[in-house]
């Protein structure tokens, strides 16, 4: 309880002694580029083949011959627009941008460079922390759309090119029962996990103390907790919006 009250405070701190607005925009326009360019590629690569491992899984299973082929493309759906573009990509951002984020500002806290900006009379919490929570909260969203994106491709290629489905079966089970609040719910939990894995981790960050191994440790703490906290908020979203 004593580290989730400082966590609270630690988020109130964020919103005094604000900077100027062009601060922020430059701030925040390098994290987007930080946090969601330079993980495109890595959020392509595991999607797709997410997409095409559950698609070949799922053929594996469906050995009645009284279910339609398509059922195959529709689980994949449903699979990829509740869990596996929104939860499960959440844990490698946590694993790739919230250590990062973790170990910057931790090296900025034990080089005393954060001991600097207050002596300056910056606030370092909203001056560093506040346009990372910002950019995650701009730029995962997006990660997601084209996780799930890549996901759906990635089963189609591998679902035609191996014979499991014909290309209009798996447009047919992408297409059935499809329901659009799936896609607002993933959105909702992308925006939440958003705000958890950068908020946690840049927490873990600022208040490190010692040398370069507490450093080590803080990352390593910040990707824990952020998971724990995405698998949480995970449950209690479902059980909330579904």
């Amino acid at each position: 309880m004593k580290a989730f009250g400082k966590y609270i405070l630690f988020l109130g701190s964020l919103f005094v002694r604000r900077e100027t607005f062009m601060t922020y925009y430059k701030l925040v326009f390098e994290e987007c580029i930080q946090i969601g360019v330079r993980s495109i590629f890595l959020f392509v690569l595991v999607s797709t083949f997410m997409g095409a491992v559950t698609t070949v899984q799922t053929a594996y299973n469906m050995v009645s011959p009284l279910i339609p082929r398509f059922v195959i493309s529709q689980v994949v759906r449903e699979m990829t627009i509740l869990e596996l573009a929104p939860t499960i990509m959440a844990i490698i951002f946590a694993g790739k941008v919230g250590s990062s984020m973790a170990g910057g500002i931790g090296t900025m806290r034990i080089t005393e460079q954060i001991d600097a900006l207050e002596v300056m009379g910056i606030n370092s919490s909203s001056y560093l922390v506040l346009p990372k929570i910002i950019a995650s909260l701009l730029m995962y969203p997006l990660l997601v759309i084209v996780s799930g994106v890549c996901a759906l491709l990635g089963g189609y290629l591998v679902g035609t090119l191996t014979g499991v489905l014909t290309p209009t079966e798996y447009v047919q089970g992408v297409r059935f029962g499809f329901q659009e609040f799936g896609v607002s719910f993933a959105l909702i939990k992308s925006f939440v996990f958003a705000f958890l894995i950068s908020s946690i981790s840049s927490f873990k960050g600022y208040y490190t103390h010692g040398g370069a191994l507490e450093v080590g440790i803080a990352s390593t703490q910040a990707v824990t907790s952020s998971v724990i906290a995405v698998l949480l908020a995970d449950y209690f979203l479902a059980q909330l919006l579904l």
